[in-house]
């Protein structure tokens, strides 16, 4: 009897043994939040990201920045976005190989991306990835965004995304903890 339940016993550890690395596999995958900001909502939004997974934050940045003034920004946003142009960016793009996972972000500038963001994915190797879109907006959503950066990323796996409207980001810490929860992407 003793041995029945020795046996057991050391079955049973060597069960949670085994279990217990794949348990941390899941949570332990390398995540990069990568995002551009215009106005800083994206930014708010991309650090509450980086506080519910632990991941790493990289800014996208053009080479030439954006007008301040907001009129004047999405006026130049829906030329680019209408003539598919890619601008240059300022940033180095960061070594994708050791990412599992990588959150994109973006204001939702004409239903879209801002060009920006397309450049980086165009340019970003994601083949193989797990790619997680969240937008910043007032009052269009995710827009089509998703299904663009799906013809973007066609060799990577892309996950419903978050939109929260911009004045919203500051207390939605919550949300996204929620949303990175639901993607099995917590840290």
């Amino acid at each position: 009897m003793k041995t029945l339940i020795l046996t057991a016993a050391v079955i049973a550890a060597m069960a949670f043994a085994f279990a217990a690395p794949r348990a941390e596999a899941a949570q332990g995958k390398k995540i990069l939040i990568a995002y551009y900001s215009w106005s800083g909502n994206t930014r708010a939004m991309a650090s509450h990201i980086k506080t519910a997974t632990g991941g790493d934050i990289f800014e996208i940045v053009p080479v030439k920045p954006y007008p301040s003034v907001y009129r004047e920004c999405t006026d130049q946003a829906k030329k680019e976005i209408n003539a598919g142009f890619k601008p240059e960016l300022k940033t180095k793009l960061p070594d994708l190989k050791a990412y599992d996972a990588v959150f994109v972000g973006s204001p939702c500038w004409w239903g879209t991306i801002a060009p920006p963001v397309a450049t980086f994915l165009t340019k970003a190797d994601l083949a193989g990835k797990t790619v997680v879109p969240f937008m910043t907006h007032e009052g269009s959503g995710m827009g089509h965004s998703e299904s663009d950066i799906k013809k973007l990323c066609p060799k990577s796996t892309v996950k419903d995304g978050l939109p929260i409207r911009g004045g919203s980001v500051s207390g939605a810490a919550n949300d996204v903890a929620k949303w990175v929860k639901e993607l099995g992407l917590q840290k």
